[in-house]
């Protein structure tokens, strides 16, 4: 099952197998299959340094997961303690911007992209163990050819937690390149 999906985490194979979780943490090592945390930077390397050209791994925010230039892309931030307020718990909302944000970088097909304009809304709180997953698509925008219009929305579990529109800048014109 890791193998078709390496996002499963330990808990959910102990649910699916009705196997305590310890169960599942040695079959696994026993198996030689790293943790849920390993395989996910092991398949985010495999996409960045596959297709990004944008970005370098190091300046992403969270982890991409799943790339298809001037399409879509999907990264996963796990937020833990250190991305918190300590008064409160909530996750301090620069780094869901910078999750979102590199991601719509990073889903251009450029050598050169930059944010021009964004919008975003806040619409639930995070906290310390959640897992956001934020999915970029791109959009057509017909009235500036240098910019391209990239919508995120950020969710844990089935709540949407974040949306953003991000406005990029593009070196390459690409509706020059389709007329051509």
């Amino acid at each position: 099952m890791v193998e078709q999906n390496p996002f499963l985490t330990d808990e959910e194979l102990s649910t699916r197998y009705q196997v305590s979780v310890q169960t599942i943490r040695l079959d696994r090592l026993e198996c030689g299959i790293p943790e849920l945390r390993k395989r996910l930077k092991e398949v985010a390397t495999q996409n960045m340094a596959a297709q990004v050209k944008s970005l370098d791994t190091e300046e992403v925010f969270g982890d991409i997961v799943d790339i298809k230039l001037d399409e879509r892309a999907l990264s996963i931030f796990d937020v833990t303690i250190d991305h918190v307020f300590q008064r409160n718990g909530i996750a301090r909302g620069h780094h869901l911007f910078a999750q979102a944000n590199s991601l719509a970088v990073a889903v251009m097909d450029d050598d050169l992209a930059l944010t021009a304009k964004s919008s975003m809304d806040f619409l639930k709180p995070v906290k310390a163990g959640d897992r956001v997953i934020a999915r970029a698509e791109v959009k057509k925008d017909s009235l500036n050819e240098k910019r391209t219009r990239v919508d995120v929305v950020s969710t844990v579990g089935d709540l949407t937690v974040f949306t953003g529109v991000f406005y990029m800048y593009r070196m390459t014109d690409k509706n020059q390149e389709e007329k051509s």
